[in-house]
């Protein structure tokens, strides 16, 4: 049994790899200052410290073996009206939680990271190998930090692992997604089918993919909870490993629209609008290395499972928002 110290343990991610650690028998500490993450969502077995990432020198000591590190601002649209909000919480967070490691002698550390590293790559699918032109400030600070992992490594022995995710969705242990505001396709064409928005936005349909949307790669979100207990068992001291996580294979909007309506068995009407700057037409990961050094390949990757774990979720959600129960 090894103590776990996660930092945004009550978020979406966080939340579940935080239940998954727990039920592999390991000791879990959240760390989570709430300001978009839930109380409710820390599982109630893990130790909950209610705390901001720069002041972990406060609570990191030689007892833990290792960090997983989620605490992050990740709302693209924010980050570009307020990047001085994302550096200095993403990279001005990261950099005093590597401090307060490298003084408790916590020398593990598995970090959240991201495809929006990669900006508009011009070819699918995406290595790690793949030139890293971010073009918005998340994706900027969340590269900094990778780069922050590999100059720790080198000096001090860190033994890092970034995964890059691309897009997850699904839900595990009554946690799912819920973001405010939202902003991810799947919860959004949640929305529409509770009664909650009008329409879905189809941003463009004149892509050069089969039926002119976006493709994108979605994920289970226990797939990724997992990887992370593999990737714990894979770092290395000195050694900073970026692994990409998703499927390696993409469905586009038109696609997810409609196993969103066979799951939920409600009319979806859609809105066409223009097409968004920066959106690549096609994002799929190529997860080689994730099989190749951690092991790990998704367990879960249908798509219409995905969707029917989140709706459940979403509907529980509803439900128990509407009997006054926090959710």
């Amino acid at each position: 049994m090894s103590k776990y110290l996660v930092t945004g343990g009550a978020g979406y991610i966080g939340g579940v790899v935080a239940l998954h650690l727990l039920e592999a028998g390991h000791r879990v500490t959240v760390l989570d200052n709430l300001s978009t993450g839930f109380r409710e969502s820390v599982p109630a077995a893990a130790e909950f410290i209610e705390g901001d990432v720069r002041d972990a020198s406060k609570w990191l000591c030689p007892s833990y073996d290792a960090v997983l590190h989620f605490a992050a601002f990740s709302q693209v649209g924010e980050s570009v009206a307020r990047p001085e909000k994302y550096w200095e919480n993403n990279v001005g967070g990261s950099l005093a939680l590597l401090a307060a490691m490298r003084d408790a002698e916590v020398r593990t550390l598995v970090f959240s990271s991201t495809a929006a590293t990669y900006g508009e790559p011009d070819r699918a699918p995406v290595t790690e190998s793949a030139p890293t032109v971010p073009t918005n400030p998340y994706g900027a600070t969340k590269l900094a930090v990778d780069h922050m992992l590999t100059g720790e490594a080198a000096a001090h022995g860190l033994a890092a692992i970034s995964l890059r995710y691309f897009n997850v969705a699904g839900a595990y242990g009554g946690q799912g997604e819920r973001h405010q505001p939202e902003s991810h396709l799947i919860p959004l064409l949640f929305e529409v089918a509770l009664g909650l928005r009008e329409s879905i936005s189809v941003y463009g349909d004149d892509y050069p993919t089969p039926d002119g949307t976006c493709v994108r790669d979605y994920i289970h979100v226990a797939d990724l909870a997992e990887a992370h207990l593999l990737a714990l068992a894979a770092a290395r001291t000195g050694e900073h490993l970026i692994c990409n996580l998703g499927n390696g294979q993409g469905f586009s909007v038109r696609e997810v629209i409609e196993t969103v309506r066979d799951v939920t068995g409600h009319p979806l009407p859609q809105a066409l609008a223009p097409r968004r700057p920066g959106d690549p037409a096609v994002l799929v990961a190529a997860a080689q290395a994730a099989s190749d050094r951690l092991g790990w390949r998704p367990r879960r990757p249908e798509l219409t499972r995905i969707v029917a774990d989140a709706w459940e979720f979403a509907r529980s959600a509803r439900s128990a928002r509407s009997a006054g129960i926090p959710r």
